[in-house]
């Protein structure tokens, strides 16, 4: 009952700390002012940029928690990682080059779905409920797309030298590797300590709505912020 309480207690701070927090997942001043100021190649802080913009994302990381829940083996995991890395790589590089005009509000609400949809499908929703499971590993590369849109809108909105684009653009993308990386090794050390004890699928269910309800409160978020700015 304590494990019980102490989790509610987690997963209210963990929306609280989203609802509160999720401007971190734009781009700082000092970020901006560089970005506006730079001309030509700069590998390295664009690099910086980006495995700190994804550090910063609740939406992705919450997203990859969900996919790697129930993910056991070493080689299931590398291949999900891998269809979000191919999908969200692919669609942040040719949202900015082709200059696609992309909302970010409504991109974003997509993502926010995206961690609905996963916490659903790790309760085994669609089994109960639709009598059929959407392909998972067809469904994270398909999300992945719309997570590298996200990317590339957070890029369109800023003011920076498209001289040595590509070359800032593939920095940028490394950095967004490097920090999920990063990322997905604290929460794979946290869920493997977990996962020895008898409360992880005791509480999977739990942890799951919770996750679901970030979820929903993100879509909420990025819903209202696309009505007020249209």
């Amino acid at each position: 009952m304590h494990v019980k309480k102490l989790l509610s207690f987690l997963g209210t701070v963990l929306l609280i700390f989203i609802c509160s927090g999720v401007q971190a997942h734009g781009v700082d001043g000092d970020t901006k002012a560089f970005l506006a100021d730079n001309t030509g190649v700069a590998f390295g802080p664009f690099l910086y940029i980006g495995a700190k913009h994804m550090l910063t994302g609740y939406d992705h990381l919450l997203f990859l928690v969900g996919v790697i829940f129930f993910l056991y083996r070493t080689k299931e995991i590398l291949l999900y990682v891998s269809f979000f890395t191919i999908g969200h790589s692919t669609t942040l590089l040719l949202g900015v080059i082709a200059d696609m005009s992309i909302n970010a509000y409504l991109i974003d609400a997509i993502i926010a779905l995206s961690i609905v949809y996963k916490g659903f499908d790790n309760l085994g929703g669609f089994k109960r409920i639709f009598g059929f499971q959407p392909n998972t590993k067809a469904a994270v590369l398909i999300f992945g797309l719309f997570h590298g849109f996200g990317l590339a809108a957070k890029l369109q909105e800023l003011n920076f030298d498209k001289d040595g684009l590509i070359a800032n653009l593939i920095g940028f993308n490394i950095g967004v590797e490097i920090g999920q990386f990063v990322a997905l090794a604290l929460v794979l050390a946290l869920i493997t300590v977990w996962r020895s004890r008898p409360s992880y699928l005791r509480f999977s269910t739990l942890t799951n709505t919770l996750l679901m309800a970030a979820g929903f409160v993100l879509l909420g978020y990025q819903l209202t912020g696309f009505f007020i700015n249209k």
